[in-house]
């Protein structure tokens, strides 16, 4: 039996073809090969088109059947998996009214911090786990503020992952983790959010119908059938946030379980079964995959934008004819610390771990005559893994102490220095495992589909390929607190 994962992507659209049985994926393709833009028509704005997304899921999926090792008909069920907290508006016809307002989208900062002061902080602490920042209900707000011809004409307020599986159904459906990370939810009563509804005035029914993240979330159309070779009928029975979903892949499920990725924004993921938060709203807590009401699992996120986007962004401009394995391979003849050259990796928008602030990327003490490429190409390097270590301390401050971190063997942790650079800065274990994004969709769809009978079943016969434990927290140590020095310069 086959299972059809998706994950969405800000770079690019990646599709899976999952045996059910084993667990492992017969393919795997992404679309573009080369990361897709994002549009800032201000500084501070980040816009896709959802269009864009639907267009490139075709494209992998398409590059999947190709191969010719799988036949599309016996494929029993798909899932979801997207960028998080995007905004996404459509019509009574379902058509776009405009593009999405992501994720990294700066432009409803002030309105979130309005509402965090409105509503009161300890209701939005103790209710929402979160300040509404610039989530997708403050980003709904700035439309309504702005863009009134467009906020009239709105039939459903979705998130990305919800676009795509309309595509496929034409139906369009929501879930109480969906609703948690764009600031929606009310933990205390279990239900949508009154207070916030009644502040931004929304109207409720903008809000589709909210149905458990394992289920159906409608089945597919004859259109998208024809269109993609596909069954008509076949559910897609799960849908989640990319983060969650990276968790669920990495078997992350329990109280106490923590996993990180590092592809265009960086995230550490830490599961709790209590409705605890930050008291500044530097990380976020929201409702895991497998949260109900009777049995609360909740993740606490850490997001750090310009991650694996100053990666690319530094390729780009000083190694655009090589790889990132060359890049990596010319990196490592550097020594630890990049001879004095430090960066800060807060290029992508507002920080949420730096209370919101846009402080910008930096290169610091850079030497004309002594730093080169290979200098940069560390200093990047380390400064990301310096800024999960800062964003693990403030976990740490809220009660989270890992004692090992599960990722998935992709993006930057590919790279040897990289990987070096996280477990000797956080002074925590890292196991790696080979799957990734789009094979945890697919393995969610077979959960709701009831082809598994609980999520730990899925993922039942995936173990770690690789354990990396510190070695060299002694040499790191110093060179994080120069770090850190630069940064607090700059936050102050």
């Amino acid at each position: 039996m086959l299972l059809l994962g998706i994950d969405v992507g800000t770079s690019s659209v990646k599709v899976a073809i999952v045996d059910s049985a084993s667990q492992k994926a017969i393919i795997t393709a992404q679309y573009p090969e080369e990361e897709r833009a994002i549009q800032a028509l201000q500084p501070g704005w980040a816009e896709q088109s959802p269009e864009i997304w639907w267009e490139d899921a075709q494209q992998a999926f398409s590059i999947c059947k190709a191969k010719g090792l799988f036949n599309p008909l016996d494929i029993s069920a798909i899932g979801i998996a997207y960028q998080m907290h995007g905004l996404v508006l459509v019509d009574q016809e379902q058509q776009l009214l405009r593009d999405s307002i992501i994720w990294c989208d700066s432009r409803a900062v002030a309105l979130g911090n309005a509402a965090f002061d409105e509503l009161g902080h300890d209701y939005c602490l103790s209710h929402l786990l979160n300040s509404p920042g610039n989530f997708t209900a403050s980003k709904l707000a700035w439309v309504k503020q702005n863009e009134p011809e467009v906020y009239a004409k709105i039939h459903k307020v979705m998130l990305p992952g919800d676009f795509i599986a309309m595509k496929l159904t034409s139906s369009i459906s929501s879930s109480i983790p969906s609703l948690s990370e764009g600031v929606f939810w009310d933990f205390k009563t279990d239900s949508i959010s009154t207070s916030l509804m009644e502040h931004y005035g929304f109207d409720p029914e903008l809000i589709p119908e909210v149905k458990p993240v394992f289920s159906e979330h409608g089945k597919v159309s004859l259109a998208a059938a024809a269109l993609l070779d596909l069954k008509p009928g076949i559910p897609v029975s799960y849908k989640s946030g990319d983060q969650p979903n990276n968790a669920l892949s990495l078997n992350v499920l329990e109280p106490g379980e923590i996993a990180a990725t590092a592809g265009t924004s960086g995230v550490i993921y830490g599961l709790s079964d209590q409705l605890s938060c930050d008291p500044q709203s530097r990380v976020n807590t929201f409702a895991h995959v497998n949260y109900t009401p009777e049995q609360k699992r909740l993740g606490t996120l850490l997001c750090i934008n310009g991650t694996g986007s100053m990666n690319r962004w530094t390729k780009n401009l000083l190694a655009s004819g090589s790889s990132y394995a060359d890049m990596n391979s010319v990196a490592k003849k550097v020594a630890i610390g990049a001879e004095g050259l430090r960066v800060l990796p807060f290029g992508n928008g507002a920080e949420r771990m730096l209370d919101n602030k846009l402080i910008g990327g930096h290169f610091q003490n850079i030497d004309f005559n002594l730093h080169c490429p290979a200098h940069i190409f560390r200093g990047v390097q380390e400064g990301i893994a310096f800024a999960f270590r800062y964003g693990l301390d403030i976990m740490r401050s809220n009660g989270l102490l890992p004692n090992v971190i599960r990722c998935g063997k992709a993006n930057l942790f590919l790279s040897e220095l990289f990987l070096e650079a996280f477990v000797n800065s956080t002074g925590v274990p890292v196991e790696l495992y080979e799957n990734d994004g789009s094979v945890g969709a697919a393995l969610g769809a077979g959960i709701g589909a009831g082809i598994y009978a609980h999520p730990a079943e899925a993922f039942s016969l995936i173990k770690p390929i690789q354990f990396t434990e510190p070695s060299l927290t002694s040499s790191y140590e110093p060179i994080y607190q120069d770090w850190l020095s630069e940064l607090n310069t700059k936050i102050r």
